[in-house]
């Protein structure tokens, strides 16, 4: 007896060692060979050193947002569908693969600093196991529960993908920690009806938020500990004038334009749009002079892209594309006027 059970830990113990093994594939292949070449900028910043920020940060800032439109594009897949319908493979892939071209990219714009690429490995083996438990679940038990319920939708189906959405629309601005799982959990257990369907989404449901509660109180207990990053940035424009809309602070008038403070994240990118189209062009943001953002287009191939890939539930094609500040105005201008949907500007 003592014999099997010793047999059965170290066949426990060695799957698991397989496991950590092949998530830390993705990260030596990185390391191994996606090194940009160092490449250094005279570009003369205008701003101060107090408000720079690293320019490769603008390339490195996507595969936190992958992740994000990952949720996105899940949430639109079950909105009529079921959650093995959505490529979870194919989210792990676009991650690293991503990663791989953008981590090449920063070294032209100051490399890949190791606080940033720490960061982006742990959010990226956890995203990595995430989606893999996941379709380990949704493409055995969860397609069995999906064939014996039928075509018809339960009612958790359709509150799940309620909650998808939400989610997912949380996370263009907020943090994901943030996310109250909890509450999740508890109206899955308020609505739960008597039919199978309903009954496994409330378990396998229940258990992942519940989970990710737990993991959430960590990491916010941990960003607590050293510091949220800063919630604005400074950049200057020309063709500003009027007053300055919500949000935003007009800091000085210098001879290269108007000095701004401005929110970041998703809302830096409807106010840059919405600057733009009333002739705003940007001069430096950030200290930078170079910055990078997505658009949404039907076409697989993109001018300028530096990566491209097709967006799940939607049937068109995110593309990445990099750009000089000077010229961000123009194109997105244009943009708008080709019907081009602009995603997300990737700020610093």
């Amino acid at each position: 007896m003592i014999s099997l059970l010793w047999r059965v830990i170290r066949g426990a113990i060695f799957l698991l060692l397989l496991f950590v093994f092949v998530l830390l594939i993705p990260v030596a292949h990185n390391e191994i060979a996606c090194r940009g070449e160092s490449i250094p900028d005279d570009y003369a910043a205008i701003l101060p050193p107090e408000h720079h920020r690293p320019e490769s940060r603008t390339y490195l800032t996507y595969p936190e947002w992958h992740i994000v439109h990952a949720y996105d594009d899940y949430a639109q897949v079950i909105a009529t569908g079921d959650p093995h319908d959505f490529g979870f493979l194919q989210g792990i892939h676009g991650f690293w693969a991503a990663l791989c071209d953008l981590s090449k990219t920063s070294g032209q714009h100051g490399g890949f600093p190791w606080e940033t690429k720490q960061m982006v490995y742990v959010i990226g083996i956890s995203f990595t196991v995430e989606l893999v438990l996941k379709a380990a679940y949704e493409e055995t038990v969860g397609r069995a529960v999906v064939w014996f319920r039928g075509p018809a939708r339960a009612p958790l189906d359709d509150l799940s993908a309620q909650q998808a959405r939400g989610y997912a629309t949380f996370l263009q601005q907020v943090p994901w920690y943030q996310w109250d799982f909890l509450a999740d959990a508890a109206a899955l257990e308020d609505a739960v009806a008597t039919g199978l369907r309903d009954r496994e989404r409330q378990i396998a449901l229940g258990l992942e938020y519940k989970a990710k509660a737990v993991y959430a109180q960590a990491i916010a207990a941990a960003v607590e500990n050293v510091g949220a990053d800063a919630l604005t940035l400074r950049m200057i424009v020309t063709g500003y004038s009027g007053a300055a809309p919500d949000g935003v602070s007009v800091v000085a008038q210098r001879d290269e334009g108007t000095e701004l403070e401005t929110p970041r994240y998703r809302a830096l990118t409807e106010l840059m749009l919405n600057m733009a189209q009333e002739g705003v062009d940007f001069v430096e943001i950030a200290g930078n002079d170079d910055i990078m953002l997505t658009v949404l287009a039907d076409a697989a191939e993109f001018e300028d892209a530096r990566s491209s890939m097709r967006r799940q539930g939607y049937g068109d094609h995110r593309h990445l594309v990099g750009l000089k500040v000077l010229d961000l105005g123009d194109r997105l201008r244009g943009f708008l006027a080709a019907g081009v949907t602009v995603e997300h500007i990737h700020d610093y």
